[in-house]
């Protein structure tokens, strides 16, 4: 057996700069990854590429020879934190200098363990053949959206993923395996050629020739299809006569007035009447009633500035809350359960608000024309989105309650034809590109001609590949889901949440316009922007299978993985809103994975009630499919290196004995079933650090990462009790370990799980008394209760003003109160109340007493120069002088410098008063000590640099004055 060196996942990462980049990254567009096309719930590429990164380089404690004592360890460490921390933002994604830093670290981990020395490190090819061939290559059961793969690429590694799901497998595909067949490669559409042949050599790096192809035929796409299709798609006429082209077209449902006075007229349902809804624009529909129009009303597009009341009314349109709508001929309620059975019986109507169009320079909304209805046209026969909406899924059971049983349901006549033409122009593209490149190999090269046929066939499929993936994005933006949104005057995609929603006004953009909704900008124009920015090097493959069927790949891995997160995504009965369309546009490109009429979903490893016969049924499905799934996993992983699971975590699976939902604790147990013992668990947050969210909150706030080893098959069985004493003897060095990693208060209970667990998962069995095995959840809630236990006999270590102070705190937080409540608490700890003032803990407010705030604190103190230093004054003057205008960082950072030994009880304290606070209640003071402790780490490291600073200063030299 190899050798097994400790990696740095295992002991330490820099986990506040992880979480600031994996936040950040959220509000990144342009070029980002997950902008190739839509998948649900990825992981950010910060801590994917980070917990790779230290999956992959040997903690320093591993080689005791080269690091022999503490201190050197610890030094190596920040080192290595340091490589993390510059590689985790994602505009570091394609700086070279800093991922052959990163990449040569792996390197070296890995020839050390083979007795080697690492390749030159600014070789930076050496490096990447280096680690292409002896590096263990990384493996994503449930590759999903591709983000794990794509950073083990980044990072130089061979990279293989896979997925039950072929919307999924098409995404990974487009990421990682398709651009290194073609990276240095120039462009071989005419336009590139042309200009290439007066401009000398492709000099464009990676898959950048890849990239302007799909460019270019996505814009002949563009093209052809309006010569097809254009007639459908007619400018407005202004009044003026002038022509002008549509942007889009705005459109409410209808449906017959339950109130016999309104004559069976169908009447809108509008959410909205806003257009635009900006500080200097705002414009809306006013309904007006016309007995000449059809149903006996009209709209007119109306600009101006309503007043508070008016502007509230137009928001809320003619909808009545969460009971329905109100008739707007009548004024009668019309409830959700009538629109239902109308929709169902009858089908729901729609009715033309009014159109946006380009106007010169300038964006104009005008009323509805009888040009803009939908045309009549008969549909074309070869229409993939039959396919039957899952249901009673309630990802997707909208559609079938509102009257679409099928995919093609939830697009209107013009949407269903210009999807239909841009998807079977992808065919053509196929063609067109695959000649091109075989007339450019035969001109540049000699070649057989089954070499170059096979490697043209490859190209042609490529590009085919993206403007597929094209169409994706256009009937994200193209259906009868999509909503305008009048604060920016844009469409919001269909996907706006992780569900189908039901939408009452939607809009039908112009796939032949330059604005909003069109093929080149929302469908197209991301794609190469993306390609251009990805690594495009080394072996790379994903895969369609099936988890639970441990099909894997004969060889061994390092494993990294996110797999479903038991009931929060249906991605099988999402995914067939694309799949549909995929299957019309690549069904010939990609056969093997569009041979299906919709995706595969009794497989799928989700636990889904309404497929598994109720919760219990589920549980069991998905505990089940999950042990199967890590039973491969375990015997794919290579022994010398961890498994990481990345594991989604909802912040109302935390109970009031510790987190023990049925979905959290069914995973931990399928893991530990397997036969892994849990080596630590890493919260990644990927909500902005100042965030508190509260308890209740049903929302994923971030992702676990498990680290996982192979349990020894010698491994004993120990009783309850031996399992209490143990978390008793090993949680508190734990704890402080997951306090120096920079583990914030908020994440602690979720981190504490690690460790505890991996006293529970190294043993066989745990014994309960009457012999039988303990369950995960029961462990996780002995775990949780320890650890409060273990934190509440760290306050009898304190200082007794700095006990006082926290008896106080947990009862009154810095309310004053009456001396004689101080009085009681001063005498249970011994203390006089004049050393509390003396202190300055505390004030006497002549009669009362309280806590000092610490907007009343003196800026000029320190610790050096308190000679009643308390632990208390340590962390309130720390807090203060983080959060100063004046301060910040380095102020804060200051004062710990002059700690000491007490900068560890101050930092164990500002945990402590988090609890307390979140407790409480109060949001706004557990939010300071949360960011204080979060920040320690990094404080400490500015006050060693201080302390470095300050002892390196020559010393002034003194006067003598006698």
């Amino acid at each position: 057996m190899p050798q097994i060196r400790k990696k740095l996942i295992e002991v330490s990462i820099p986990l506040e700069a992880i979480n600031k980049a994996s936040a950040r990254e959220k509000s990144i567009r342009h070029g980002h990854p997950s902008t190739l096309h839509l998948w649900w719930a990825r992981r950010p590429l910060a801590a994917c590429r980070a917990v790779l990164f230290s999956q992959l380089v040997d903690d320093p404690s591993s080689w005791p020879d080269r690091f022999p004592t503490e201190a050197a360890q610890d030094k190596e460490r920040k080192r290595l934190h340091k490589i993390i921390e510059d590689m985790v933002p994602w505009k570091a994604s394609n700086d070279e200098r800093i991922f052959n830093a990163a990449r040569w670290e792996i390197a070296r981990s890995v020839a050390w363990g083979l007795g080697e020395e690492p390749p030159p490190q600014q070789n930076t090819k050496a490096i990447l053949d280096y680690l292409q061939a002896k590096a263990p290559p990384v493996y994503d059961p449930f590759s999903g959206g591709g983000s794990i793969p794509l950073e083990a690429q980044r990072l130089g590694l061979r990279t293989y993923g896979s997925d039950l799901n072929p919307v999924a497998v098409l995404i990974g595909k487009a990421l990682v395996e398709i651009p290194p067949k073609f990276a240095g490669q120039a462009p071989v559409n005419s336009k590139a050629q042309e200009e290439l042949k007066h401009g000398g050599q492709w000099n464009g790096k990676g898959a950048q020739g890849l990239a302007e192809d799909v460019r270019y035929f996505g814009q002949w796409m563009r093209d052809e299809a309006g010569k097809r299709i254009g007639h459908l798609f007619p400018k407005a006429q202004l009044e003026d006569g002038s022509d002008a082209t549509v942007i889009a077209w705005l459109w409410a449902r209808t449906v017959r007035s339950p109130d016999p006075a309104a004559n069976g007229a169908m009447v809108p349902l509008l959410s909205s009447y806003m257009l635009a809804d900006k500080e200097r624009r705002r414009i809306w529909v006013q309904p007006v009633f016309d007995s000449s129009a059809d149903d006996g009303y009209r709209f007119e597009i109306v600009e101006g500035q309503p007043d508070s009341s008016e502007l509230a009314m137009f928001k809320r349109g003619n909808k009545a809350g969460r009971s329905g709508f109100t008739c707007l001929l009548t004024g009668s309620a019309i409830s959700f359960d009538y629109i239902r059975k109308q929709a169902v019986s009858d089908g729901l109507g729609k009715r033309l608000l009014g159109i946006l169009v380009q106007d010169g320079s300038q964006r104009r909304y005008i009323e509805a024309q009888d040009t803009e209805m939908v045309p009549t046209n008969s549909l074309p026969e070869n229409i993939c989105a039959d396919g039957l909406v899952t249901t009673p899924s309630h990802d997707v059971d909208r559609l079938p309650m509102y009257g679409m049983p099928r995919w093609r349901d939830a697009f209107t006549s013009r949407q269903l034809i210009s999807l239909t033409t841009f998807a079977g122009l992808v065919s053509e593209v196929e063609a067109l590109a695959t000649r091109k490149h075989a007339a450019l190999i035969k001109q540049n090269k000699k070649d057989d001609n089954h070499s170059t046929n096979i490697r043209s066939q490859e190209y042609g499929r490529a590009v085919a590949t993206y403007l597929g993936l094209a169409v994706g994005r256009a009937a994200d933006y193209w259906s009868t889901i999509t909503t305008w949104v009048p604060s920016g005057e844009f469409v919001r995609n269909t996907f706006a949440r992780q569900a189908i929603a039901m939408s009452w006004d939607f809009v039908e953009s112009n796939p032949f316009s330059d604005a909003t909704g069109n093929w080149m900008g929302s469908a197209v124009g991301w794609i190469p922007k993306v390609i251009e920015g990805l690594p495009a090097s080394g072996e790379a493959q994903i895969n369609q299978i099936d988890a639970q069927a441990n099909d894997y790949l004969s060889q061994k891995f390092v494993v990294s993985t996110d797999p479903p997160y038991y009931d929060n995504i249906g991605y099988a009965d999402l995914s067939d809103f694309f799949y549909v369309w995929h299957k019309q546009s690549l069904g010939n490109v990609s056969p093997e994975l569009f041979r299906r009429l919709l995706a595969p979903k009794g497989e799928e490893l989700v636990a889904s009630p309404h497929r598994h016969g109720g919760r219990d049924g589920a549980e069991t499905f998905f505990l089940q499919g999950m042990k199967k799934a890590l039973d491969g996993i375990q015997q794919s992983t290579l022994d010398s290196f961890p498994l990481a699971i990345y594991y989604a975590f909802k912040q109302s699976e935390i109970g009031k004995d510790g987190v023990t939902s049925a979905g959290w604790a069914s995973f931990l147990q399928a893991v530990v079933n397997t036969g892994f013992l849990i080596d630590g668990t890493w919260p990644v947050r990927t909500e902005m650090s100042n965030r508190v969210v509260g308890k209740s909150a049903n929302m994923l706030a971030s992702s676990i990462v498990l680290v996982c080893r192979k349990r020894p098959e010698d491994a004993d069985t120990i009783t309850r009790a031996d399992f209490i004493r143990l978390l008793k003897r090993e949680l508190p060095d734990a704890i402080d370990d997951i306090r120096k990693a920079g583990v914030g208060p908020v994440d602690m209970q979720q981190s504490v799980i690690g460790p505890g667990m991996g006293v529970f998962s190294s043993h066989a069995k745990v014994l309960e008394d009457d012999d039988s095995p303990m369950t995960v959840k029961t462990a996780l809630a002995i775990i949780n209760r320890i650890w409060g236990e273990i934190e509440n006999e760290g306050d009898t270590t304190l200082d007794a003003e700095t006990q006082v102070a926290l008896a106080w705190f947990a009862s009154y937080g810095f309310d004053p109160k009456s001396s004689g409540e101080l009085i009681t608490l001063a005498n249970a700890k011994n203390i006089p109340t004049a050393s509390l003032f003396r202190s300055e803990v505390f004030e006497d407010l002549s009669g009362r007493s309280g806590l000092k705030p610490r907007d009343r604190l003196s800026p000029e103190w320190t610790p050096d120069s308190d000679t009643t230093l308390t632990i208390w004054e340590c962390v309130q003057h720390a807090a203060r002088a983080l959060g100063a205008e004046d301060g910040g960082d380095a102020a804060a950072a200051r004062l710990i410098a002059q700690m000491g030994p007490k900068a560890a009880d101050a930092r164990a304290l500002a945990y402590r008063l988090f609890q307390i606070a979140t407790d409480k209640g109060w949001a706004a003071e557990a939010l300071v000590y949360n960011e204080l402790a979060a920040v320690w780490p990094r404080l400490e490291g500015l006050a060693e640099d201080i302390a470095s600073i300050s002892s390196e200063t020559p010393a002034k030299p003194q006067l003598d004055l006698l």
